[in-house]
């Protein structure tokens, strides 16, 4: 929907290219090439290039430009022998270009009154709405020490009442790949690690270890928590690009619904009248689906206790 449809300006404008008259190159817009009496002009093949197929699009620059130049060519050519039999006079020829005009301008003003008008600051207070909306998120800052058996969890624990270091035993004795960072998980919210690991990890108090072990399907955990906290928001520079999103999906319904207020829409098939009714309705009703969510702690590679 918000997309501008590349191909469809560059067949209008490569088709109406043709009927032009010639006049003296522009300095700014040389001539880089002539089909019969027809020019190609450096914005056309700029306009060819920004437009190639994705997969040519990753060719290096000097190939891109052969291959916008070629198919420019091929264009004019065969456009020209078109507009010799008539092709351009056809009923079904005009339709398709009264749909491909109604199609860019559509895009014109979307661009004019949507993309391009909207401001950083409009941005940044649409991301403040949207931070100020999210719900709180506990998040707990935990460390573990994963061994084989029950028995071993145990006598860690003892160790931990005598007083020794968390993270050192968890650097000594856990089987878990995040030793070398005494068994550190970060922050992770509900739904992150498995169920009893949760469950054990989010009732400690901040600065605790469980003085029982934990059992999951990965071992025997001892869980010491550090810290809890409500999961900040992302930064405003990580999410900018979806928040304009955002603001440009609002701008452009205010945009269509003050048109269809000013313009009445008469759909004559009753069924279809009332589908498209419907889906005006879901769409007035649908919530954005790309709002931001809170940034996500510094958890376990695999967001849960590792074997």
């Amino acid at each position: 929907m918000l997309k501008y449809n590349k191909l469809a300006a560059v067949a209008f404008a490569t088709i109406v290219t043709f009927q032009a008259p010639v006049f003296a190159a522009d300095a700014k817009d040389p001539v880089v090439a002539k089909v019969g009496d027809v020019e190609i002009h450096q914005s056309e093949l700029d306009l060819a290039i920004a437009n190639l197929d994705p997969q040519l699009g990753q060719l290096p620059d000097d190939q891109k430009k052969v291959a916008a130049l070629s198919a420019s060519v091929d264009v004019k050519l065969l456009s020209q022998k078109a507009a010799a039999e008539k092709l351009d006079q056809t009923p079904d020829f005009q339709a398709h270009m009264a749909y491909l005009r109604d199609r860019e301008l559509h895009n014109a003003y979307f661009k004019a009154h949507v993309a391009d008008s909207i401001k950083d600051d409009e941005v940044k207070a649409r991301y403040d709405k949207e931070v100020a909306a999210l719900p709180k998120q506990e998040e707990v800052h935990a460390r573990h020490i994963l061994v084989k058996t029950e028995d071993e969890a145990k006598a860690i624990i003892k160790e931990l009442d005598a007083g020794k270091d968390f993270a050192e035993l968890a650097k000594e004795k856990s089987t878990d790949p995040n030793k070398a960072d005494g068994g550190d998980l970060g922050y992770f919210g509900h739904g992150r690690m498995v169920k009893e690991f949760e469950d054990a990890a989010f009732a400690l108090p901040v600065g605790t270890y469980t003085k029982t072990p934990v059992k999951t399907d990965f071992g025997w955990h001892v869980i010491k928590v550090e810290d809890k906290r409500n999961a900040p928001p992302p930064p405003f520079e990580q999410v900018k690009d979806q928040v304009r999103q955002l603001v440009m999906r609002d701008k452009y319904l205010e945009l269509l619904n003050k048109a269809k207020t000013d313009t009445k829409v008469v759909i004559n098939d009753p069924a279809l009248s009332k589908a498209y009714d419907d889906a005006q309705k879901q769409q007035d009703a649908a919530p954005a689906d790309d709002a931001i969510a809170p940034a996500d702690g510094a958890a376990a590679p695999d967001a849960q206790p590792q074997q």
